[in-house]
């Protein structure tokens, strides 16, 4: 059976993957903000209006042979009409993504450092981590105190997040590479 930190130091790559990723995304939220915030609205419309009708439409499927079929037809009305919404009102749906960006922030930053902090005495390397981490929540903090700062500043803090998020997986990926390789 293989450890957390044999699976981590196999995985490496992966890290460098999501790492490389993130640094994409960031340049081009900070070359392209506006194209990257309405793309952002209407990838999330597109979702929840296909989930939604696909919801809808199993809820009808089962409608006789699960009792509770109608809680699946509502969660796909919802789906639908936030969908719809994206669509017709992308300012509105803005505002709810900085809501959303910001708790999502906050959480992951906090289970990071709460990872880090439980590996602590088994690697020696979570610095990274903890720090990726601290980034987070900085960004989740500063997005929910400041939401009237503007959602094209809101574009270029997730820009700047995600390089800098970035930077530190490639870095965290090519420590533990090099532990694999010593």
């Amino acid at each position: 059976m293989m450890t957390g930190y044999q699976i981590s130091q196999h995985s490496w790559w992966i890290l460098a993957i999501r790492g490389a990723a993130a640094i994409l995304f960031g340049i081009a939220a900070l070359l392209w903000p506006h194209l990257t915030l309405l793309v952002l609205i209407y990838l999330f419309g597109a979702y929840a209006l296909v989930d939604g009708l696909v919801a809808v439409a199993q809820a009808l499927q089962e409608r006789n042979v699960v009792g509770h079929w109608w809680i699946l037809l509502i969660e796909g009305l919802a789906g639908i009409l936030a969908g719809l919404l994206a669509f017709f009102w992308p300012g509105i749906t803005a505002l709810v993504l900085l809501a959303l960006v910001a708790s999502w922030a906050i959480l992951t930053g906090v289970i990071e450092v709460a990872a880090a902090l439980s590996f602590r005495r088994a690697f020696g390397l979570e610095w990274t981590l903890i720090l990726a981490g601290a980034v987070s929540i900085l960004l989740g903090i500063a997005l929910a105190l400041s939401p009237a700062a503007g959602l094209l500043a809101l574009v270029w803090l997730i820009g700047l997040y995600a390089i800098v998020f970035g930077v530190l997986l490639l870095v965290r990926a090519f420590q533990f590479r090099s532990v694999l390789s010593s």
